[in-house]
């Protein structure tokens, strides 16, 4: 029986052969998918969704709520702001 930590299904399976001719089950984490917009839904442009590891200011691009929203909705919202709605 696997340690309770390992327990969980958020961690992927892997069947590893050992240099001994073992297979064994590493625990991995599971890979996330590109980031997305909350309101359309669209991949967020601009963003590597390969490092998962750096923050969030080293991966989004340098425009107003880049890495949240998609170009999509930040120029509507220009749009609107500037037509004074």
């Amino acid at each position: 029986m696997p340690r309770p930590a390992y327990r969980s299904r958020s961690l992927r399976r892997v069947m590893v052969k050992t240099p001994g001719s073992r297979t064994v089950i590493h625990y991995e984490k599971r890979a996330l998918g590109a980031p997305r917009c909350p309101i359309t839904g669209l991949v967020i442009g601009g963003m590597n969704g390969k490092i998962y590891r750096t923050g969030v200011k080293i991966r989004a691009p340098s425009r107003p709520y880049g890495g949240v929203y998609s170009h999509k909705v930040i120029a509507r919202a220009i749009r609107l702001a500037v037509r004074g709605q």
